[in-house]
Parts: structure tokens; sequence; C-alpha cells
């Protein structure tokens, strides 16, 4: 995993105000969903970018088919498809650039493309790899220490609440 300071992440989610996210889904049962419900909350605007829901809504937020139908600004591009398509998505991303007043392009977990890296910073914008928005803003907020994730413990199973005779612990 590219390794980025703790400080250059919380300038990002400090700056940012409007994101792009490219992949976004109605499914709520997708990674991208609950990532921008989170995001939502949090005061971000987000655009859904997703061509084959184009024109309806997800989460109250109207999908738009790609970025040139987006109305901007737009601080951040978050990118939630596979890292063949990063380039494709950088390259669309930087015909729009000065329009949509791009600042960063933000690549979810899994997504590592060193020829979306190279285009974006060799056009001036900063490029974050293999990271979720929700996650870093989680950390940073203190939220997610709550989850075990502070611990270093991440596990899918409820905490005991009652003891082995049926008595609720204390």
């Amino acid at each position: 995993m590219p390794s980025y300071p703790d400080a250059l992440i919380k300038n990002i989610l400090r700056a940012t105000k409007t994101i792009a996210m490219v992949g976004a889904s109605a499914n709520p049962m997708r990674p991208s969903y609950f990532a921008m419900k989170y995001l939502l909350d949090k005061g971000f605007l987000i655009d859904p970018v997703n061509p084959g829901m184009a024109g309806k809504d997800i989460l109250g937020r109207k999908v738009y088919a790609s970025l040139k139908d987006v109305p901007g600004p737009i601080d951040m591009i978050d990118i939630f498809r596979g890292a063949d398509a990063a380039p494709g998505i950088v390259a669309e991303a930087l015909e729009e650039k000065d329009r949509l007043c791009i600042k960063t392009i933000w690549m979810q977990l899994g997504v590592v493309s060193e020829e979306a890296e190279t285009m974006a910073r060799e056009a001036g914008l900063t490029v974050i790899m293999d990271r979720c928005p929700k996650i870093e803003h989680g950390r940073f907020s203190g939220e997610i220490g709550w989850m075990g994730v502070n611990r270093r413990v991440i596990d899918n199973r409820k905490p005991a609440l009652f003891s082995k005779g049926g008595t609720l612990k204390h």
C-alpha cells in the first residue's frame, strides 16, 4: 500500500467540500453506497457518477453519466472502479480539471494505478491511492475507535451481552 503522511490526508479532507464519486451504487450492500452515505452525513456534497443510473438519484443526489455532465465545482474525484478503469477516469478528469476546479484524485481501497497517478501528478493534482476517505475521516475524527480499530482488531462479531447462564453482563 502506498504511504501518505497523516498531515496530507487531513489537509485533503479539511479542504474538500465536494466529491464526484465515480462508480457510485444505489445498492446499500456496496461499499460505495455506505461510503457515500457516511460522507454525505459528514457534510460533504457528493455528485455520484454512474452511466447506468444517469438521471436517477442515489441518497437524494442526482446521478451523472460522466464527469463531463457534473456541473461542478468538484474538489475531489473518488474512484470506486477497478484499477484498470482509473487511467480513463483520470484522463476524463483532466479534460474537465479547470472547469470543475479538481484538486485531488482519490482511488479507493484496492485501486492502485501508477499510470493514473502519473497522469494526475503531472497535471498538478494531489493523488491518493488504496485508501478510503470514509475510513480516513473516521480515523482522524476519532469515530472509528469505538469499533475496535484503535485496538487493531476488527471483527464481525457483536460483543457478548450475555454470560453463559443467559444473564446480562455488567
